[in-house]
């Protein structure tokens, strides 16, 4: 049997690609400055990293994640959590190493990616990077009942053959939704034993990297998932309950990757705003934190400024703010002890 997919290009579907490829053109056509560029990839890592592992059952809070992710010790923290998101970081380089590649994704890649997520943790006693030799089932975690039994073992490596091959030829299809069929058909077939979320959700950012939609490394989609994973397994299990029609999916699909990328373009909008800002007034970099704080947040006092510029004096933010005040940038309200500067006016 070949695998092809069944789907209906809806409304909602075309509605939501169309955001997402004019928020690719805004930032392929941005000019983004290599001063903050960086630090945003950082932070779009690390709330991918997190949001996807968390999905999972990994109970690190965000701060802990970007601890750990920067090399520091969490005392508290599950070393089985620790090791799950150092995990994804190492299976993430590789799949980043396929940015815009156009090369075929195969079965050994992807068992690789399998066996850089669970190497030494919880699924690493499933055998890391090898299909399962038993029958396993999708449960709710709260009531433990079982929602979906995946094809029995002795299918999967015919069913993995398949999704490769047509990985292969569906080059008519548009990419992003080759990259949300790809996911979900990882996930029905559940190859491995544990980590078959993690695999298809990095499955699927490997489908978009070689074919040039890596949105320069900045969205999160897992968080996304997250946020509201009821509606997650709903779209997921959707698909099961309508005979197999990826229709429903695709539509949660491009809607999350679309939202995320208006977060994404309005961020970098705001980011290339404070630049021109910065070089029309001739602003210093510690005026230059303060008024990107600004162009995100309605307001901001000086102990919120110190936490901003925790190496900086407070004199001399006192006298940073009181330069901006000068050039017309920000405005203040307030009693003496208890001032709040804001943008001001026509700024934006």
């Amino acid at each position: 049997m070949t695998f092809a997919p069944r789907f209906t290009i809806t409304h909602a579907i075309t509605a939501a690609l169309t955001k997402v490829e004019r928020a690719r053109g805004f930032l392929d056509a941005a000019r983004l400055s290599e001063e903050w560029l960086p630090g945003m990839r950082e932070e779009a890592f690390l709330i991918q990293a997190h949001h996807t592992t968390h999905i999972e059952g990994t109970q690190l809070t965000l701060e802990q994640s970007e601890q750990v992710l920067s090399g520091g010790r969490v005392p508290d923290a599950s070393p089985d959590d620790v090791r799950e998101l150092l995990n994804y970081r190492d299976a993430f380089e590789l799949v980043a190493s396929y940015l815009g590649s156009g090369e075929p994704i195969t079965e050994g890649l992807i068992r690789e990616i399998h066996k850089r997520l669970v190497s030494g943790v919880r699924g690493g006693s499933a055998g890391p990077g090898e299909y399962r030799r038993v029958q396993n089932y999708v449960a709710q975690a709260s009531t433990g009942r079982v929602v979906y039994t995946p094809p029995p073992p002795g299918d999967v490596p015919s069913l993995m053959a398949e999704l490769v091959a047509w990985l292969g030829r569906a080059s008519e299809i548009h990419p992003v939704l080759v990259a949300g069929i790809a996911q979900f058909q990882l996930v029905d077939i559940h190859p491995f034993v544990d980590g078959n979320g993690r695999t298809s959700r990095l499955l699927s950012t490997l489908c978009l990297y070689r074919t040039g939609y890596d949105f320069k490394r900045l969205f999160t989609i897992s968080g996304y998932y997250d946020r509201d994973r009821t509606a997650f397994y709903v779209a997921l299990q959707g698909v099961r309950e309508r005979g197999q029609d990826l229709t429903s999916w695709l539509e949660y699909f491009t809607e999350g990757l679309s939202t995320q990328m208006r977060e994404v373009q309005d961020r970098g909008e705001t980011l290339i705003l404070r630049d021109v800002l910065s070089q029309k007034h001739g602003l210093s970099t510690p005026q230059r934190v303060i008024l990107g704080r600004l162009l995100q947040h309605p307001g901001i006092n000086l102990e919120e400024v110190q936490e901003l510029l925790p190496e900086t004096p407070r004199r001399s933010l006192q006298r940073e703010l009181k330069s901006l005040l000068e050039k017309g940038v920000i405005t203040s309200e307030g009693a003496t002890n208890r001032v709040v500067y804001r943008l001001a006016p026509g700024l934006r």
